[in-house]
C-alpha cells in the first residue's frame, strides 16, 4: 500500500502512519512525503493481531493534514438540512393522520440508507423563500424546498434507476417552473442513459396561481407527457401513487408501463370532486371518482393495488425482476425452480367437457417456476389473464384465457388488457406465452356498444405485431377469432401445440350445428329422434375440429402430453431464445 503526506511531515510523524496502517491494513506501507518519488518510510506487514493501531493511523493522518471545512462549507450543510425538512410543518403532520410517509422517509424506505446516490436541483427555487436569500423579506413562512419536487438517481433491488418524489407538504404537491423543469431534466437524461425511471407520484397538479412560465412552454409541463412518449418502451416507467393526483398530474401514472394504486390513499382524475361538481353538477367524492377500485377494476388504468406503503415498494420489486434495464437488454434470468404443482396433473386438470368451467392458473401452476406467477390487472378483464414469470428462471410474458370467468369469452376489456400486455412484453423483449381456452369474442349488442371489434382489433394486433418468441398451447377450446388473438398459426408463432383435449373451429359444436342443421333438425318431429340426431351431428363436427385432426393436417406443430408440457415449452423457449423477426419496413402502423 502507497500512502501520501503533505510536505510539512516530519519523519516521526511519518513513521508513525506507517506503523499504523501496516497494522491496520495487515500489508507493506509506503509512505512518500510532499512530491518525493521514494518513500520517506517503509513497514513491513506485522505480525500481530489484526486491525492494532487503526485509530493511531487515523489520528497520525489527521495531525498530518490540519485543513478541514470552513463556514463556508458549514453554512452550506444547515441549508442543505433546511431543505430536506420539507414544507411547513403543520403540513408534515397531516401526513400522519393520513398514514402518509414524508417524501425523504419514503426515499429511505426504498433506497435504504446508501441507495440514494445523488440528487438533482436540491436548491430549486431556494431565492424564493430561504432566510439566506436576499430577495426574501424577513418573517416569510412561505417554505418552497425543492420547489416540491425531488429527482436525481437511485440503487433499487440492485438496479440503478431515475427518480422524481413529489413532496406534499410543499403546496400540495404541485408542479410549478422550477420543479417542472427538475422532471423534465430527469426524462431527458433517462432517454440519454437508458435506466429505468420511477414516480413516486403525490401532487394536486399544476400551481394554477403561478403557471406563467411553465404550463404551455416549449419546455413546461406539456413536455411531461411528450418525454413519456418518447421513453415508453425505451425504458421501463413505473409509477406509484400515493395521493390524490388530479388533472395534469393524472397523466404520469396512466403514461407510464405499470401503475400501482395505494389503497385508502391514492386517487387519480382528469379533474377534482369540486370541478367536476361545477362543470357537471354531479356530487360525487374523490375515492368514487377516482379511487384504486376504479381504476383496478373498471377503467383498466392500474395494474396493481397496494395494501401500503411498505406493499407498494415490495410489488415493484418483484416488477422490475421480470424486467431488462431498457429496450436494448434482455430481461433478466434466474436460476430455475420446479413448478409449485406437478404437471402430472395438468391432464386432470382441463375438464374433457369443452363448456365446463375450471381455473387457468391451477395449469399455469403446474407450469411455471413456483413463486414466479406475478399477475397484473386482476380485476380487470377477469376472462383473460396477463402475468410475468419464469420457466425454468427464463422470463415470459402470459395471456391465458379464463374459462373460470365468463367461459373464457373475450370481452372488450379484456381484449385491451391483453393488447396492451403484450405490446409491453415485445417492447422489453420478454417472450410471450399464449393458454388458449376460449369460444371466441363475445356477441350482442352490449359488446358492440363497448368496441368489442376496435378492441379485438387491437388484441390481434399487438399479436400479429409483436417479434419476441412467442409459444401457443390449445389448451381446450380455440373458437372464432379468438384464436387469431391468441397467437393462432398465422400469427407466426415459434410453435403452436396442443393437449389432448384441445379444439380449434369457426364456432363450438352446438353453435355450428344450429347455424347449418336448424331448418333439418326442425323437421324431425320426434322429439327423442331430434335430439339423437344433433348430437350425432355434433360427434361428427367434433371430428373434423379434433386437436388429432389438426395435428395430422399439420394446422399446429405437435399434440404433447400434458405432464410434459412444461419441459416442452422450456425446451421450445431455450431453443428460440435469440431468434429475430423482421416486421414490413414503414414508419408504423395505423392500429392502436
Amino acid at each position: 500500500m502507497k500512502v501520501r503526506v503533505s510536505d510539512g511531515a516530519t519523519d516521526e510523524e511519518a513513521s508513525a502512519i506507517a506503523e499504523a496502517l501496516a497494522q491496520h491494513v495487515r500489508d507493506e506501507v509506503e509512505v512518500f512525503v510532499g512530491d518525493a518519488d521514494a518513500p520517506a518510510v517503509v513497514r513491513e506487514a506485522p505480525a500481530g493481531p489484526p486491525n492494532a493501531g487503526a485509530e493511531a493511523a487515523a489520528e497520525a493522518i489527521a495531525e498530518s493534514d490540519d485543513l478541514g471545512p470552513t463556514e463556508r462549507e458549514e453554512r452550506l450543510w444547515d441549508e442543505i438540512e433546511d431543505i430536506e425538512l420539507g414544507g411547513p410543518e403543520k403540513y408534515k403532520q397531516r401526513l400522519e393522520e393520513q398514514g402518509k410517509l414524508f417524501v425523504r422517509d419514503r426515499l429511505d424506505l426504498w433506497f435504504g440508507d446508501d441507495g440514494l446516490l445523488f440528487e438533482d436541483g436540491k436548491f430549486a427555487n431556494f431565492d424564493a423563500w430561504h432566510p439566506d436569500s436576499p430577495e426574501v423579506e424577513e418573517g416569510n413562512d412561505d417554505r418552497l424546498p425543492g420547489d416540491g419536487l425531488l429527482t436525481g438517481a437511485a440503487e433499487f433491488e440492485g438496479r440503478e434507476l431515475h427518480f422524481m418524489a413529489n413532496d406534499f407538504t410543499v403546496k400540495a404537491g404541485s408542479m410549478a417552473e422550477k420543479g417542472v423543469e427538475k422532471f423534465l431534466r430527469m426524462q431527458q437524461r433517462a432517454l440519454k442513459n437508458g435506466k429505468p425511471v420511477l414516480y413516486l407520484m403525490d401532487s394536486s397538479g399544476g400551481r394554477i396561481d403561478q403557471q406563467t412560465g411553465f404550463f404551455a412552454n416549449r419546455e413546461g409541463i406539456g413536455k411531461y407527457y411528450y418525454n413519456h412518449s418518447m421513453l415508453s418502451g425505451a425504458v421501463p416507467q413505473i409509477c406509484v401513487l400515493y395521493g390524490p393526483c388530479i388533472a395534469g398530474a393524472a397523466y404520469t401514472p396512466v403514461f407510464a408501463d405499470f401503475t400501482i394504486m395505494v389503497r385508502d390513499m391514492s386517487a387519480m382524475a382528469i379533474a377534482s370532486p369540486r370541478m367536476v361538481q361545477m362543470v357537471t353538477g354531479e356530487d360525487i367524492e374523490l375515492e368514487e371518482l377516482g379511487g384504486p377500485d376504479v381504476h383496478a377494476k373498471k377503467s383498466g388504468s392500474a395494474d396493481l393495488v397496494a395494501d401500503d406503503e411498505e406493499h407498494a415498494r415490495e410489488l415493484v420489486a418483484d416488477l422490475v425482476s421480470y424486467l431488462p434495464d431498457s429496450a436494448d437488454e434482455k430481461p433478466p434470468e434466474t436460476e430455475g425452480k420446479p413448478p409449485v404443482k406437478s404437471p402430472a396433473g395438468i391432464d386432470s386438470v382441463v375438464p374433457q367437457e369443452p363448456n365446463k368451467g375450471y381455473d387457468m392458473t391451477d395449469v399455469i401452476d403446474r407450469v411455471v417456476d413456483e413463486g414466479s406467477y406475478f399477475e397484473l390487472k386482476p380485476e380487470y378483464g377477469k376472462e383473460i389473464l396477463t402475468a410475468f414469470a419464469r420457466i425454468d428462471g427464463r422470463p415470459v410474458g402470459i395471456v391465458a384465457n379464463q374459462p373460470a370467468q365468463r367461459a373464457g369469452a373475450i370481452f372488450p376489456d379484456a381484449a385491451e388488457k391483453a393488447a396492451e400486455f403484450i405490446w409491453t412484453c415485445d417492447a422489453y423483449e420478454i417472450p410471450l406465452l399464449y393458454l388458449c381456452d376460449t369460444p371466441g369474442f363475445m356477441a350482442g349488442s352490449q359488446v358492440e356498444e363497448d368496441a368489442i371489434l376496435e378492441k379485438g382489433k387491437k388484441f390481434i394486433y399487438a399479436t400479429s405485431s409483436a417479434t419476441v418468441p412467442k409459444q401457443t398451447v390449445v389448451v381446450r377450446k380455440a373458437y372464432g377469432a379468438g384464436i387469431y388473438a391468441m397467437g393462432g398459426p398465422a400469427y407466426d408463432p415459434e410453435s403452436v401445440i396442443g393437449l389432448p383435449s384441445g379444439e380449434i373451429a369457426i364456432m363450438g359444436p352446438e353453435a355450428a350445428i344450429n347455424a347449418v342443421y336448424a331448418r333439418k333438425l326442425s323437421e324431425i318431429d320426434d322429439e327423442e329422434e331430434r335430439a339423437k340426431k344433433e348430437q350425432e351431428l355434433r360427434e361428427e363436427y367434433r371430428e373434423d375440429i379434433d386437436v388429432h385432426r389438426m395435428a395430422s393436417e399439420v394446422v399446429i406443430d405437435d399434440i404433447v402430453p400434458p405432464s410434459t408440457l412444461r419441459t416442452e415449452l422450456k425446451n421450445r423457449f431455450a431453443f428460440y431464445e435469440g431468434i429475430e423477426k423482421d416486421v414490413p419496413d414503414k414508419k408504423h402502423g395505423t392500429i392502436l
